[in-house]
């Protein structure tokens, strides 16, 4: 059964930093090509950023600059450092695993920035 469960988000004001990770455990995380998606209010799903196997990453040009995407294949985990938050960062974080047997998601975590 494969499962990936994010942490790390919550309530931060602007400019301010955030952490990410999402465990994953029921796949070969190696071999899966991990991405952060976020879901705001009323909007659709997007993507943040991503990264393959090979570690190169790709970023919605909204984060650029500003947030980054890395892996621990040792650890069966994908992380996103956020800086520099904005309060149109304020969304749901879903992290997601892109494999050859499929295409899964967490549960998601909030991240609310204030100004």
């Amino acid at each position: 059964q494969v499962q990936l469960v994010e942490s790390g988000g919550g309530l931060v004001q602007a400019g301010g930093s955030l952490r990410l990770s999402c465990g994953a455990s029921g796949i070969i995380f190696r071999l899966s090509v991990m991405g952060w998606y976020r879901q705001a209010p009323g909007k659709q799903r997007e993507l943040v950023a991503r990264i393959t196997t090979g570690g190169d990453t790709s970023y919605a040009d909204s984060v650029k600059g500003r947030f980054t995407i890395s892996r621990d294949n040792g650890k069966n985990t994908v992380y996103l450092q956020m800086n520099s938050l904005k309060p149109e960062d304020t969304a749901v974080y879903y992290c997601n695993a892109a494999h050859v047997l499929g295409d899964y998601w967490g549960q998601g975590t909030q991240v609310t920035v204030s100004s």
